[in-house]
């Protein structure tokens, strides 16, 4: 499977390319007063809002600075229920696609975050995916994805 390759703080992860949309640079965000830590804050992606997540705070760790290849990583988040929204992660050093088989693939053995997957060793070390589907905790989808009837 090919997987975009970036890092969150010290190490490698990877997210599947069929989940990217686009890879855009970093943007000035529209920042959200009261949002949950995570939130980096709202990119206008051809007139529309997208929430964009901050990948270190979402795991615990506080932001790293910007670099040159900090990128936001516009993907399509499907929710339990099945609809699709374009979410925004900010990644830091984001090194390009890199091609991983599934018999490189193993069992982390570590429970530490739910959005945190399999892990691979190569040449570089270690490089764990990230599962897209479980980076929202039902609570920020929510306040994120906020339907018609339940803005009202």
């Amino acid at each position: 499977m090919k997987l975009l390759v970036f890092h969150i703080g010290a190490d490698r992860y990877g997210l599947r390319l069929r989940d990217v949309v686009r890879v855009l640079p970093l943007l000035e965000l529209k920042q959200l007063p009261l949002a949950p830590d995570p939130v980096a804050g709202l990119m206008d992606l051809h007139g529309a809002s997208v929430p964009v997540i901050d990948l270190c705070r979402a795991a615990g760790i506080p932001s790293g600075e910007d670099h040159f290849d900090t990128r936001i990583i516009v993907t399509d988040y499907v929710t339990p229920e099945g609809a699709h929204h374009p979410l925004g992660l900010r990644a830091e050093r984001v090194l390009g696609v890199q091609d991983v088989r599934d018999d490189q693939l193993a069992d982390s053995g570590v429970q530490a975050a739910p959005f945190l997957g399999q892990v691979a060793s190569d040449q570089q070390g270690m490089l764990q995916l990230v599962e897209l589907e479980q980076l929202l905790p039902a609570e920020l989808r929510a306040l994120l994805f906020q339907t018609v009837d339940s803005a009202s």
